[in-house]
């Protein structure tokens, strides 16, 4: 795991903001063979960001958090609930011109972080980084039926299972969705508690959705889900030209994420 690799080179971790209160974690981040990554008052690492290539994706379970693109190719608004390094952000802000793009960030720290070392745009008419709670911001009826796609990496600074995880918390984000929408989330934790805390997350997903799969482990402990409104018609033919085309456009395994998905559905028959 990249954190285990980084602490026998002997990182050099630095504090970019001091804690200004016991309820929000520390920021600091790290660098590596060219690799920045971002923490919260420990090694796990919340996102990072290869520093020749900023506006990449860098770590492979955020990039299967882009399988969605398999799906639905023009989005008009994407909502990332939980920034990390801005990774997910900035690659939507950067490739799709015609959408809008919100991030949902607690930690005014992380925000900030990301704005001085992880190269986050300001604000403008298409971008929106919002400081506040992600659960406010689902449950709020002004969001609701407003997103074509959510992607949801929510993770304190023990990084032991999802921040939030009921089934209540799942019904709003399907309910800040419009009709056709979509969800991607990364199912992290503790190992010791992993298959439980990833079990009873799709199971929640699985009550507040129409249709739920999700991707073989990577990074030891990540499973990523897309879980959609209305059950897509699959034809994997179709998505393997897709995969192509995202490969050639943005530079992404989807070919992968095809093959995923492809054996999650033959494993369910």
């Amino acid at each position: 795991m990249l954190e285990k690799l980084m602490q026998k080179m002997g990182l050099n971790l630095y504090k970019t903001t001091q804690a200004a209160s016991t309820e929000l974690p520390e920021v600091t981040i790290a660098e590596h063979l060219g690799v920045r990554t971002l923490h919260l008052s420990s090694d796990a690492i919340q996102g990072a960001m290869r520093m020749g290539m900023p506006d990449q994706i860098e770590l492979e379970y955020v990039q299967q958090m882009m399988m969605w693109m398999l799906f639905k190719t023009a989005p008009q608004h994407i909502v990332q609930l939980g920034l990390g390094a801005a990774s997910l952000t900035k690659f939507c802000y950067r490739n799709f011109a015609d959408a809008r793009v919100t991030a949902v960030e607690l930690n005014p720290r992380v925000i900030a972080t990301c704005h001085q070392h992880f190269k986050l745009p300001v604000n403008d008419k298409r971008l929106q980084v919002l400081c506040m709670n992600a659960l406010d911001y689902v449950n709020d009826s002004a969001n609701h039926g407003k997103a074509d796609v959510l992607q949801i990496d929510l993770y304190d600074a023990a990084a032991e299972a999802p921040a939030l995880s009921s089934t209540a918390f799942y019904q709003a984000c399907a309910d800040t969705l419009n009709e056709d929408g979509m969800l991607t989330v990364n199912l992290f934790g503790n190992p010791q508690n992993y298959r439980a805390n990833c079990n009873a997350n799709l199971a929640a997903l699985q009550e507040a959705f129409d249709a739920v799969v999700w991707l073989p482990l990577v990074h030891d402990a990540n499973t990523v889900a897309i879980a959609f409104k209305q059950a897509p018609a699959v034809d994997f033919e179709d998505l393997y030209e897709r995969a192509t085309a995202i490969r050639l456009a943005y530079k992404l395994p989807a070919a992968k994420w095809v093959n995923g998905l492809k054996a999650w559905m033959a494993e369910q028959a």
